[in-house]
């Protein structure tokens, strides 16, 4: 395959407008986002076209410039819905600066990003309404507008400044309409996970996202009326570059009732495109085939598999039909997933595929909008995260004796730079060459191979690496575990490699329900060191804590590796 080789025609895109324009044009009645409304009991659908969302857009747009907001900074902050989308793209359209935040930050993290941002107006859902009447009196931000997603007492609210420039539309100005937007220059400021002293301002313009867009668009398919459920945060590149992603298409968007609510959310809009990270899909998966054991049907779907991968060769494909009942349990349609932030493990990606139901793991970074490489419709090596995507070149730095090293690349998504941080950008933008600080590997046939962060990797005393990842992937199969992290604690002059295991408390009460908290690790150590014995001596895990507390995470479900190894040391 050559690496700019693509399947599916798009146009090259060069800015967000263009995309929206784009879709709203081939898409003018079909449904962009339902968005559920509940009276009491009763649930109802409200549908949005393409067309209306547009129109949506440009009164929301007209509003803002009437408070003064063209050419201005506006963050946006709350969980995923239709108004946090709202306030974005009509931020984008109007060549506004747009800032998303994380929901998830302390007070004191959300008023130092709108500080460092230097916002000028923020859009907010009703649960940061005291938060926001602190930044006001405080008046350390450079915040002139504060305007409340739901009605509000205290604030302005979405639907009343949209209704405001309706009327002005009305009466004939379309300066927001007209609005060029400058492709190259900073557009959005995204800062990357970690606490206030530690995250990064990364720059994106439109042509980084845009041309992002039109490449992963390329290779990966969905088909217009698709039901998308927007899981991934939208203040994550991937969350909302994979919003767009399926908008260019055509897809019709729902939002989630929460983590708990996935596998319901999946069945109710009958999702056919799914966007997710490792531990939500493994853990559908893992739900999925527990209910095929209880069923007593594990051998069969076993043995239908063999069956329909021998048809597949000879390029007959039955798998949907012959898996239709484990396909239902999902809702029926869902046909396409998307796994990102972190790896997936292989038998679950296989799984899912061998279902009938396509999956493919992405590689990118906030810092490249987000995609560098991913598998794709026609292209599947489990284990890796497949070719780079066109208009982006992909290789490996200093690589070591087995082709390991620094994953580096260059092309029209790579990010400006950090916001206001020469330093940190000249540590990683040399060249031409954006610096991932991810280790990996390219193998004969062009797969990209992400081994590990490069900050994380455990150097024994012999000068042997180990990659926490590879461990944690083999950890993360034991039935009990629910999630873990290898890491190297200091014994004497050396690193011991050790592991701390979150159990799954709802395996522990099925299988495990009288025994104590000792007899509970001994079984869980006993299972790693038969995980040891298919390892080679040096890689060996000779420590393990366990606990039935969660992780401290991003909110796209990574650990926070110094966050944990910090807790443990003061403990």
């Amino acid at each position: 395959m050559k690496k700019d080789e693509w399947f599916y025609d798009y146009p090259q895109l060069n800015n967000l407008k263009e995309i929206v324009y784009n879709s709203v044009e081939k898409y003018a009645e079909i449904n962009a986002f339902v968005l559920k409304e509940k009276n009491g009991e009763e649930t109802s659908y409200k549908y949005i076209t393409y067309k209306e969302f547009l129109n949506q857009v440009n009164n929301l747009g007209t509003g803002l410039f009437n408070l003064g907001m063209k050419g201005k900074r506006i963050a946006v902050i709350s969980k995923n819905r239709y108004e946090w989308v709202w306030g974005y793209i009509s931020t984008l359209l109007g060549d506004m600066i747009a800032v998303p935040l994380d929901k998830g930050l302390q007070e004191a993290e959300i008023e130092s990003c709108l500080i460092r941002s230097k916002a000028d107006a923020v859009i907010f859902e009703d649960s940061f309404s005291e938060l926001m009447k602190n930044l006001k009196a405080s008046g350390k931000t450079n915040l002139k507008e504060y305007i409340c997603m739901d009605k509000s007492s205290e604030f302005k609210n979405i639907y009343d400044i949209a209704k405001e420039g309706e009327k002005i539309l009305a009466k004939g100005n379309k300066d927001y309409i007209n609005t060029e937007i400058n492709s190259e220059d900073m557009r959005m400021i995204l800062f990357t996970s970690g606490t206030t002293s530690m995250s990064k301002a990364v720059m994106l313009s439109h042509k980084n996202v845009a041309t992002n867009v039109s490449s992963v668009v390329r290779v990966g398919k969905v088909n217009p009326g698709d039901s998308n459920l927007a899981f991934l945060p939208f203040h994550h590149t991937m969350g909302s570059t994979g919003l767009m992603f399926v908008f260019a298409q055509g897809a019709c968007t729902a939002f989630p009732d929460g983590l708990r609510y996935v596998a319901q959310n999946l069945k109710e809009y009958k999702v056919a495109v799914f966007i997710g990270v490792p531990l939500l899909i493994e853990s559908i998966y893992k739900k999925m085939m527990k209910e095929i054991q209880k069923q007593g049907k594990e051998k069969l779907i076993n043995t239908a598999r063999k069956v329909t991968n021998g048809l597949l060769k000879l390029k007959i494909d039955i798998r949907r039909k012959v898996f239709k009942q484990v396909i239902d349990q999902l809702g029926g349609e869902l046909r396409f997933v998307i796994n990102g932030a972190a790896a997936i493990d292989k038998e679950v990606a296989k799984g899912f595929n061998e279902l009938g139901i396509r999956l493919i793991q992405g590689y990118g970074l906030t810092e490249t909008s987000p995609i560098l490489s991913v598998e794709n419709d026609k292209y599947l090596k489990y284990g890796s995260s497949g070719f780079p995507v066109t208009n982006v070149q992909v290789k490996i730095a200093d690589e070591d004796e087995f082709g390991v090293g620094e994953i580096i690349a260059s092309g029209p998504s790579i990010m400006l730079g950090y916001y206001e941080n020469e330093e940190a950008t000249n540590d990683v933008l040399k060249n031409g060459w954006f610096y991932t600080g991810d280790l990996g590997y390219i193998d004969e046939e062009g797969y990209v191979f992400v081994t590990g962060r490069k900050k994380n990797v455990i150097v024994l005393k012999n000068g042997k690496n180990i990659y926490p990842e590879e461990l944690e992937a083999l950890v993360n199969k034991l039935e009990v575990v629910k999630d873990s992290m290898v890491y190297g604690a200091q014994k004497a002059d050396d690193v011991m490699v050790s592991v701390k295991v979150q159990y799954d408390e709802e395996i522990v009460k099925e299988k495990y329900p009288n025994k104590t908290k000792e007899e509970l690790v001994k079984i869980v150590w006993d299972q790693i060191k038969e995980i040891n014995k298919t390892l080679p001596t040096y890689k060996y895990i000779k420590n393990m804590v366990l606990t039935g507390e969660e992780f401290i995470k991003t909110t796209t479900a990574k650990i926070k590796r110094y966050e944990e190894i910090k807790k443990m040391q003061t403990n």
